[in-house]
């Protein structure tokens, strides 16, 4: 358990420092376009490029996580980090700060090596709290924002970048020394990785749903403060600690979506997050004052907050046989849901000159996943539903209200000779024995429709032709109106009585 903790701690403070120089560019980018002459549209390239790698990456990342442990990958990114960084300090034109913001990637990569790692040393009831507790390295972003521009304003942006050398070579002698030697590894090559999950719907939903709630994070991290400056005319300074409080909001949020989807459904959290979205979005969208624009950046980092750490709940639990590869395509949509906002936003700007159309995009968006999230809750419960009927020790005969079988399970095999391809699509009567009259059958239909059940003995017909004697239990399945849409009939073989 001790060894778990620290594990955590260590990882979490490396993804903090990942983070911090992940956000450089965004967090000084106020005082470098004053120093190189860049446009509106290469300021939203400069700011959104370093998560184009950073995402990329994070589908690798994880599979070399599996392979290497997460001691290693800490080591080597944050060695690799330090080129960039030093390149972006003497940076004298776009294409400068392009090239250096491009490798920059790296440090968002990093996400993935902790959600990989980290629950193979823990319970699996536990993975969404300490994943979200991983999480709150995203106040490496928030740290930047608050610290970078305090420190530009002081010593200069060049040499404030270079003050990120410092941090990058002391995490990665830290994570050398004291990083996990013993972790468990994975040896699965990657192409068997990809083909365990390429086909399963849920992955693709969750890489949907982390591509609204991280993208949402990450695009209003690198939009916000160049936005607060130019649109209301906020200090400088002050748009940085804006933003470095919407960060804190989210990045906090994050364990505490994780702890709640440990405890209740985590799609019934994300309905939550979604309608929450859509919300923020539409208040975004026509709030003209910095009050009302405020409330609708806080309502979004709360519910993209919460919607990461409850994502990061399920992955383990739909893909524990390919987590690092899972983790890291997912991880990696997530970024790249930050990367396309801010362009889409000063596109829509120069054409429209207004941010509302964007703003709505993202509310509709939000609202189309909310039902996709309903249909996955759905699924799932009709997925339990089905286990629990293919489970049952007792034979298990499912028919449509016109008395058509639609389902069976294994014990009704065992029991009757007939498998589900010869059951179902037949009349229910196709196992009659002869043995009762008429008037048996209506008197049975007849109190089924009037108290919705029917309880008793009847003999049936096995698919070899032998009769035998059945304890029958029927109960009527109605929908949401009172309507009968199913009859279940649940029975077992007995023994004649002489």
């Amino acid at each position: 358990m001790k060894a778990s903790k620290s594990t955590l701690l260590l990882q979490t403070l490396s993804l903090v420092a990942g983070f911090c120089v992940w956000g450089i560019l965004s967090s000084l980018i106020v005082f470098i376009k004053e120093d190189i002459t860049l446009s509106p549209g290469q300021i939203s390239l400069v700011t959104a490029v370093p998560i184009v790698l950073g995402s990329l990456l994070r589908i690798p990342f994880g599979y070399w996580t599996n392979r290497f442990g997460a001691r290693k990958m800490f080591f080597v990114s944050f060695v690799i980090l330090l080129l960039p960084v030093f390149y972006i300090s003497n940076a004298s034109n776009f294409t400068d700060l392009m090239i250096g913001g491009l490798f920059l990637g790296v440090g968002g990569a990093t996400f993935s090596i902790g959600v990989t790692s980290l629950p193979k040393y823990y319970d699996r009831e536990k993975h969404g709290f300490v994943n979200g507790i991983y999480g709150l390295g995203n106040l490496g972003s928030a740290l930047s924002t608050f610290f970078a521009p305090v420190l530009a304003t002081d010593f200069g942006w060049r040499t404030t970048v270079q003050f990120y050398l410092v941090l990058l070579a002391l995490f990665a002698l830290v994570n050398f020394v004291i990083g996990d030697r013993r972790e468990q590894k994975l040896d699965v090559s990657l192409m068997d990785q990809i083909k365990g999950i390429y086909r399963n719907e849920k992955l693709w939903l969750l890489c949907l749903f982390y591509f609204i709630t991280f993208g949402a994070f990450v695009a209003f991290t690198v939009f916000l403060p160049n936005h607060l400056v130019s649109q209301f005319g906020i200090d400088k300074v002050d748009a940085g600690l804006r933003t470095a409080g919407f960060v804190t909001l989210a990045t906090f949020m994050r364990p505490a979506g994780g702890w709640y989807a440990d405890k209740i459904n985590p799609f019934k959290l994300l309905m939550v997050v979604f309608a929450g979205l859509t919300i923020g979005g539409i208040i975004l969208a026509f709030s003209p004052s910095i009050v009302l624009y405020t409330a609708g950046c806080l309502l979004i980092g709360i519910c993209a907050g919460v919607g990461n750490g409850a994502i990061f709940k399920l992955v383990p639990l739909y893909f524990s046989k390919q987590s690092g590869i899972a983790n890291g395509l997912i991880s990696a949509l997530g970024g790249l849901g930050g990367f396309f906002p801010p362009l889409m936003l000063t596109l829509l700007f120069s054409i429209t000159k207004h941010y509302a159309i964007g703003f709505m995009a993202l509310s509709m968006v939000a609202l189309c996943s909310l039902l996709l999230v309903l249909y996955l809750y759905w699924q799932d419960k009709v997925k339990l539903a089905e286990q629990i009927v293919q489970s049952a020790s007792q034979a298990v005969l499912v028919t449509n209200k016109k008395g058509y079988i639609v389902a069976v399970n294994p014990a009704f095999t065992a029991v009757t000779g007939y498998t589900p391809d010869m059951a179902v699509g037949q009349k229910s009567g196709f196992l009659k024995s002869g043995r009762h009259d008429r008037a048996f059958y209506e008197s049975m239909w007849r109190q089924l429709k009037e108290n919705d059940t029917w309880v008793g003995e009847l003999w049936n017909k096995k698919s070899n032709g032998v009769i035998y004697l059945e304890h029958l239990t029927i109960t009527a399945v109605k929908d949401d109106i009172g309507e009968t849409s199913y009859y279940v009939g649940v029975f077992k073989e007995i023994e004649p009585v002489a």
